[in-house]
């Protein structure tokens, strides 16, 4: 798994993961090299990305952030307080949008009770695993969505599963039919515990799987991973 990750990092170089929105900006942005939590704004912004791109692309996600940002949405707090239509209205375009909704609004709720001090404060003082456990105790946080919130809001080492991951997974034959769970120790008993390299290495993968590894008809010839895939597809 380690050689997978150099091929990959070498073919694509840094991903810049996750993208947050700076300080006066109006998309989120990616920045190659930046790792670790992102700050109190930064960790919230990763946190509701993190919600709302289940079951969509993430283009879909950025419209509905941006839609939030010019509502005065883009806080825990004011997410708290909003009116469920106003949010639904807001999100709409990250599909599922009433599901949605209520889960964010929920989650932003639980956090302002439970966490007064904030993301930041909060990550920072929890341990990994206790940290997971905890988000995925919140109504619509699942594995892989609070393994991104660990990984990319609190810069913590949990390796993130997903749907590109179990492809190039199964295909590259590293194994087949496997859990989120078995994937994830898996991965993480290969790799060093280390949040630049699942940060990548998560990365990586999703631009592989977008641009060669695809769904049907994967592009084999030039992917930068033939010579040691067994293309078991």
């Amino acid at each position: 798994m380690r050689g997978i990750y150099s091929l990959l990092l070498k073919a694509f170089g840094p991903q810049g993961w996750w993208p947050v929105t700076p300080a006066g900006g109006a998309a989120p942005v990616y920045v190659p090299l930046r790792y670790g939590p992102p700050g109190e704004k930064g960790s919230f912004e990763i946190c509701a990305g993190a919600i709302l791109t289940q079951n969509t692309a993430w283009t879909n996600v950025e419209k509905a952030l941006a839609a939030l940002r010019r509502a005065g949405l883009m806080s825990a707090a004011a997410l708290a307080a909003c009116p469920l239509p106003r949010l639904e209205r807001a999100i709409r375009s990250s599909g599922y949008y009433k599901q949605k909704a209520r889960r964010l609004r929920e989650f932003c709720r639980r956090v302002r009770k439970e966490h007064p001090e904030g993301f930041k404060r909060w990550f920072s003082a929890t341990p990994a695993p206790a940290l997971r456990a905890e988000l995925m105790s919140c109504k619509g946080v699942g594995p892989e969505t609070a393994d991104c919130m660990v990984l990319y809001a609190a810069g913590k080492a949990s390796f993130v599963i997903d749907a590109y991951t179990r492809r190039l997974g199964e295909r590259a034959g590293l194994g087949r039919g496997l859990s989120y769970g078995a994937w994830q120790a898996l991965f993480e008993a290969a790799l060093p515990p280390d949040v630049k390299v699942y940060n990548e290495y998560h990365a990586l993968l999703v631009k592989l799987g977008k641009d060669f590894c695809k769904k049907t008809k994967p592009l084999c010839g030039p992917c930068p991973l033939t010579k040691v895939c067994r293309k078991l597809i």
